[in-house]
């Protein structure tokens, strides 16, 4: 079982920046495909960003440009760097990590983009 955590979410007023977390456990991480999703009220919940066990990156068009999805091996966590935020980057954000076969959620992150 893999455990994912969130974290670094918050307030930040549109056209700010923010650094999301995660941390994954399991010797193996170095092999997991990650992601971070996000979902607003009443929508469903759609890939943001994702990042490869071999460092490929692939971004929803609506964040490139904007977002950058990195990984750390060795500290087991993914972050997501996030600029000019707009109100419509509003949403909880989740962290999946994916590893042979086996999808693992995280309980998600609020960002709030408003002044």
């Amino acid at each position: 079982q893999v455990q994912v955590m969130e974290s670094g979410g918050g307030l930040v007023q549109p056209g700010g920046s923010l650094r999301l977390s995660c941390a994954a456990s399991g010797s193996a991480f170095r092999n997991y495909a990650m992601g971070w999703y996000r979902q607003a009220p009443g929508k469903q919940r759609d890939l943001v960003a994702l990042i490869t066990m071999g460092l490929r990156t692939m971004y929803a068009d609506d964040v490139k440009g904007r977002f950058t999805i990195s990984r750390d091996n060795a500290k087991h966590t993914v972050y997501l760097q996030m600029y000019s935020l707009k109100p419509e980057d509003t949403a909880i954000y989740y962290c999946n990590a994916v590893f042979t076969g086996n999808k693992y959620w995280g309980q998600g992150t609020q960002v709030t983009v408003s002044s």
